[in-house]
Formats: C-alpha cells, sequence, structure tokens
C-alpha cells in the first residue's frame, strides 16, 4: 500500500490497521510500523539520498586541522600585523625621543625651556623623514636612467629621489626650531649630530690628500661640505647621507682642478703613500723583547 509523507495520511495509515478500540490512541502511537510497509517512491529517493551521503568521502583529520588553521590565520594576521606595526612605531618614537634628548643634553644649554622646545624639534624631524622615507619606497619611482652618466638608476638611486620630495617646511621648521633657542655654533654641533659628524671627517680628509691646500681652497671646501650637511639632515640612513657627501665632494674636487691642482694624481700619489707605509710596516723587523 502506497503512503504519503503528510503526518495526517501516515496517522490515518496507522490507524486504520488498528482494531476498532484502538483507533483514538493512534495518533500517540509511533509511526514505526509503517516503515514495514513497502516504501514509496518518495522514500526511495530519501533512502537513496542518504546513502549517497555516507558514500561521500570525509575530510581526514590533518586536512581539516589544516583547514582549519589556516582560516583561523587569515581572521588573526591582520590584528597581528597592525598590533606589531603599533609596537615597533612606538619603539622607534620612542628611540627618536632618547636620541634627540642626549644631542641637547650634550651642548649644556642650562635652560630647562629651551632644552624641551629643541628636543621636542629634533625628535619631530627624525620621526617625519623616518615616515616619510618608510611610506615612500624606492618602488615609488619608476625604473630609469641616470641622465648624465647614462646609466641605469640604482635602487639607491630611486629612494634618494623619493626622499628628496620631502616638503620643504619638514625641514625649515627643523632649522627654524633650532636657531630660535641656539646660537649658530651649538646649530651646527646639532647637524654634526646628524651627519655623525662627517664635515669634519671629511675635510680632514681633504688636508691629507692635499697637504698644500690654501685658505681660499679649505674656505670653498667647507662650504660645499656644510651644504652636505644641511641637505642630509633630511635623509633616514648613512648610505644616503654619505651620497648627499658624494656630491659636494665631487663639487670639492671640480674646484682644486678649476684651481689649478690634479685632483686624480693627488689621489692616487695619497693611496700610493699609505701603500708604501703598510709595506715598510710589515718588513721591519720585529723589537726585541
Amino acid at each position: 500500500m502506497a503512503m504519503s509523507n503528510s503526518p495526517r495520511s501516515l496517522e490515518s495509515g496507522v490507524a486504520s490497521d488498528l482494531p476498532p478500540q484502538s483507533k483514538n490512541t493512534a495518533s500517540t502511537r509511533s509511526p514505526a510500523p509503517a516503515f514495514n510497509r513497502t516504501p514509496s517512491a518518495t522514500n526511495r529517493r530519501h533512502a537513496s539520498d542518504i546513502e549517497h551521503t555516507m558514500r561521500r568521502p570525509f575530510l581526514s583529520p590533518t586536512l581539516l586541522s589544516a583547514l582549519l588553521a589556516l582560516n583561523a590565520a587569515t581572521f588573526s594576521a591582520p590584528a597581528t600585523a597592525d598590533s606589531n606595526t603599533a609596537e615597533a612605531k612606538a619603539k622607534s618614537d620612542a628611540d627618536a625621543e632618547k636620541k634627540a634628548a642626549e644631542w641637547v643634553g650634550s651642548l649644556k644649554l642650562g635652560d630647562a625651556a629651551k632644552e624641551t622646545r629643541v628636543t621636542e624639534v629634533i625628535a619631530t624631524h627624525l620621526k617625519t623623514i623616518r615616515d616619510w622615507h618608510n611610506e615612500h619606497p624606492f618602488t615609488t619611482v619608476p625604473a630609469g636612467i641616470n641622465p648624465v652618466t647614462g646609466n641605469p638608476l640604482s635602487q639607491l638611486d630611486r629612494q634618494m629621489i623619493a626622499n628628496s620630495a620631502l616638503p620643504k617646511t619638514v625641514h625649515e621648521n627643523l632649522m627654524t626650531g633650532l636657531r630660535k633657542d641656539r646660537t649658530p655654533e651649538q646649530v651646527e654641533a646639532v647637524l654634526d649630530k646628524f651627519t655623525v659628524g662627517k664635515v669634519a671627517f671629511t675635510l680632514k680628509g681633504y688636508h691629507a690628500i692635499v697637504p698644500d691646500l690654501t685658505a681660499g681652497e679649505e674656505k670653498t671646501i667647507l662650504g660645499f661640505l656644510q651644504q652636505a650637511r644641511e641637505q642630509a639632515v633630511d635623509y633616514k640612513n648613512m648610505n644616503q647621507i654619505s651620497a648627499i657627501f658624494e656630491i659636494y665632494k665631487t663639487k670639492s674636487e671640480q674646484s682644486l682642478n678649476a684651481n689649478g691642482r690634479d685632483w686624480k694624481k693627488l689621489y692616487q700619489a695619497y693611496t700610493d703613500a699609505i701603500k708604501a707605509k703598510k709595506a715598510a710596516d710589515a718588513n721591519a723587523p720585529t723589537p726585541k723583547q
């Protein structure tokens, strides 16, 4: 006998098989006896679906664990990255403030208010050039050639171009803030801190290479190096600072050539003398104890 999936039909089917006195309680009985009957097309389809489902392969525990881990990582990675970035920036800010305080402390201004203002000016500049550098990687500058040499732009070249687009107001704010509370000599001392004393170091090198450097030549070279120093304070790391100084060292050497010197010969003689001294020191007899 065919049966319907309707609760009403199922109930009627069960009740019709019961003795007359049991019909009033048919609705409370389990419909299980009805499944002893020949299944309808609908029930056969349901049974087939169940069998098909049971035959489907289940995910292995290993694969399931991997998927769950990947899902968890997908949702947690952005939050973790943001947290790490914020933590790194906070540490970098603290380092900049500490460095600024140390530089100002070395000048012994003797005025707490001035020290606070100047420290803030320096720390702000350090943070600003850091942020500009980090937010403008070399990839923001298209690859191309150096119009002077024709050589492909290096990664450093492209980074220098990106950093040189720093708004002029950033540099102006630094210099205005320093000059407000410091003497010219103290301002130079701070700029030397930014550039790790490269002016004095480089000038000393010129004196070694050109022993008879005149006062006029020294003044010209010093002027170039001071320009390099002030420009270099807007760059983040030492390879960029050194690249700025290279620009002005080239200008200095060109000025020596224009003044009747031969820079290449002077530099060659200097390096030859260094090599000769090293060789002499290596061949010198060891002093007796």
